[in-house]
């Protein structure tokens, strides 16, 4: 399961990310987002994690919680295979 994470602190790291996710299985991989030019966070990442009952829970039980002042966001990425980029 493909999770977008939104809202984070920038002092957020990804390791940061992966212990906040560790708790509910197994992780693939952990994306942050940085801005090209000065390599801080822009506050958004990626989680893969590829048993889908452990991300469903993962997303259930940390959107909207509270980090360091922030409600950060979890959604699901889904795969539109229709959707054609430029």
């Amino acid at each position: 399961m493909n999770l977008y994470i939104n809202n984070l602190h920038q002092s957020f790291i990804e390791a940061d990310i992966h212990r906040l996710f560790a708790p509910y299985g197994e992780i693939d991989s952990v994306k942050l987002i940085r801005d090209k030019h000065n390599n801080r966070s822009r506050g958004s990442a990626f989680v893969i994690m590829p048993v889908e009952k452990q991300g469903s829970e993962a997303m259930m039980n940390l959107d909207g919680t509270l980090l360091n002042g922030k409600a950060i966001s979890v959604t699901e990425v889904k795969y539109d295979p229709s959707f054609k980029a430029f």
